[in-house]
C-alpha cells in the first residue's frame, strides 16, 4: 500500500495559505516578531512567530469561533484548504475520511479566560465551552464537526514530532480500509501569560531579542529556539484510490519511524534521532544516495545541535544537503513538525531548498543551505523532528514522478 498526499494547508508567521508559507520560506524571510503585551512583562522570552493578523471570523462560522481556542482554529482552516486542495468530495461518504491532528499544549488562551473568570467571578461565569475548547482533541473534534466527517478520528501528543508519528499512524487506519485521512499538527502558545509560563521550565527558549540572531541553530551564538505559533494538513490517501478519483499526487510519504531517545529535553546523545532516521529510510527503501535534502530538527542548543550534525555525518557520510527554515519563524510544537512537512512537500514541488535564516555560513561538515535556496533535482526529503522529553521520529517524502 502507497500512502500520498493530495491534499496541503497551512497557517503560519507567514500567514494562512501554502503560497504565502512558500513564498517566505524560499525567500529565508525573518518572521519573529516582539511577543504583545499579554500580562507578559517580565517574561524572558521577548521574541515570537505569531500567526499575523488572523481574525478567526473571516474563515469560520461564528458558531465555531466561541466554543473553540486559537489552535483549533488554525487546524480548522488549514484542514479546509488542504481539503480544497484535494479535490475530495467528503460530502459523498461522510464515513469515508478520518481526522487525526496532533496537539503539543491545547487550548492554553481559551483555559485560562475561563479559569480566571472561576476564581475572578465565580462557576456561574465559566462557559461549557471550557470542558472541551481545552483538550488536545478539540482541533480534531471540530475540523469532524465542522466538515460532517465520521471516519476514523484520534489526536496524538508527542510534542514537534506530532505529524509525523500521525502520518504513521494513518497508513494503518488506510490499511483497514478508511479512504482517506486529514492528517496535521496545530499549536497557539503565545496567546497568554499561562501559555509562555508553562513553557520556561524547559530551559530551552531564547531570550534574545533580536529578531536576526535569536534562534540560530547550528551556530556559535545558538542559544535556544523563539517559540511559534501555527498549523499544517494534508489530505493522504491511499495511491490506488487517489488513481481512481484522478487526484493529483504532491508527494508519496514513503517511510516513518520513531524512537524513544531516554528522558530528557531532547534525546540525549542523538543516538535515538539517527535510529528513527536510519528506520525511516530503510522502510522507504532508499539508501544515503537517495536522499537528496534533509529538513533538520534544529533545536538551536549546542549540544542538541551537535548531536543532530553527529547523527547527519554517520547517515549520509558523502554528505547531502541540510535546511532549517523555521529557524525564520520559530518551532510551533506540533505545528513545527508539520510545518516542516508541509516545506518539504513543498521544495519537492518546486524543486528548491529553502535556506536556513540567521545562519551566514554552514558549520563544519554540515551541508548547510544558507542565504539563499538553492535549485537542485529533489527525488526524496527526510524529516526529522524530536520532542521535549526524548522522544524523535523521521519521515521520508518523495517526488511521485520518483518512486
Amino acid at each position: 500500500m502507497t500512502m500520498v498526499i493530495t491534499g496541503l494547508g497551512t497557517v503560519s508567521p507567514a500567514g494562512t495559505g501554502t503560497d504565502a508559507y512558500w513564498a517566505a520560506l524560499v525567500e529565508g524571510r525573518t518572521l519573529l516578531t516582539p511577543i504583545p503585551d499579554v500580562g507578559a512583562r517580565g517574561y524572558p522570552v521577548r521574541l515570537g512567530g505569531r500567526v499575523p493578523g488572523f481574525d478567526p471570523y473571516e474563515h469560520i462560522e461564528g458558531r465555531y469561533v466561541v466554543r473553540t481556542d486559537a489552535f483549533s482554529w488554525f487546524a480548522m482552516v488549514a484542514a479546509d484548504e488542504a481539503l480544497r486542495d484535494s479535490g475530495v468530495d467528503v460530502a459523498a461518504d461522510p464515513y469515508a475520511t478520518g481526522v487525526l491532528i496532533c496537539s503539543g499544549s491545547g487550548g492554553n488562551e481559551f483555559g485560562q479566560r475561563e479559569l480566571a473568570a472561576l476564581w475572578g467571578r465565580g462557576p456561574e461565569f465559566v462557559g461549557p465551552y471550557q470542558s472541551i475548547a481545552w483538550f488536545y482533541a478539540a482541533s480534531t473534534g471540530q475540523v469532524s464537526i465542522s466538515n460532517g466527517l465520521k471516519g476514523m478520528c484520534g489526536v496524538l501528543t508527542t510534542d514537534e514530532p506530532g505529524m509525523l508519528d500521525a502520518l504513521g499512524q494513518s497508513r494503518q487506519a488506510l490499511r483497514r480500509g478508511t479512504p482517506a485521512m486529514l492528517v496535521g499538527g496545530s499549536d497557539a502558545a503565545l496567546g497568554s501569560p499561562f501559555a509562555l509560563a508553562t513553557q520556561l521550565g524547559s530551559g530551552v527558549l531564547s531570550e534574545g531579542a533580536d529578531p536576526g540572531t535569536a534562534y540560530a541553530p547550528f551556530t556559535e551564538g545558538a542559544c535556544g529556539f523563539v517559540p511559534a505559533e501555527g498549523a499544517a494538513v494534508a489530505l493522504v490517501e491511499d495511491a490506488a484510490t487517489a488513481r481512481a478519483r484522478r487526484a493529483g499526487v504532491r508527494a508519496v510519504v514513503a517511510g516513518h519511524a520513531s524512537t524513544f531517545g531516554g528522558v530528557g529535553a531532547f534525546d540525549p546523545g542523538g543516538e535515538g534521532l539517527l535510529r528513527a532516521a536510519e528506520e525511516a529510510m530503510r522502510r522507504a527503501g532508499v539508501g544515503p544516495a537517495g536522499v537528496d535534502v534533509v529538513f533538520a530538527d534544529a533545536v538551536g542548543l549546542p549540544k542538541a545541535d551537535a548531536d543532530e550534525v553527529a547523527a547527519l555525518r554517520r547517515l549520509f557520510p558523502d554528505g547531502v544537503a541540510v535546511t532549517a527554515p523555521k529557524a525564520g519563524f520559530g518551532r510551533a510544537y506540533a505545528g513545527a513538525g508539520a510545518l516542516d512537512v508541509a516545506a518539504a512537500v513543498l521544495s519537492l514541488e518546486h524543486q528548491v531548498v529553502p535556506p536556513t535564516p540567521h545562519v551566514p555560513d554552514a558549520p563544519l561538515g554540515l551541508d548547510l543551505v544558507t542565504r539563499v535556496a538553492r535549485p537542485a533535482r529533489l527525488r526524496s526529503a527526510l524529516v526529522l523532528s524530536r520532542g521535549v522529553g526524548g522522544g524523535n521520529s523521521a519521515l521520508v517524502l518523495q517526488h511521485p514522478d520518483h518512486v
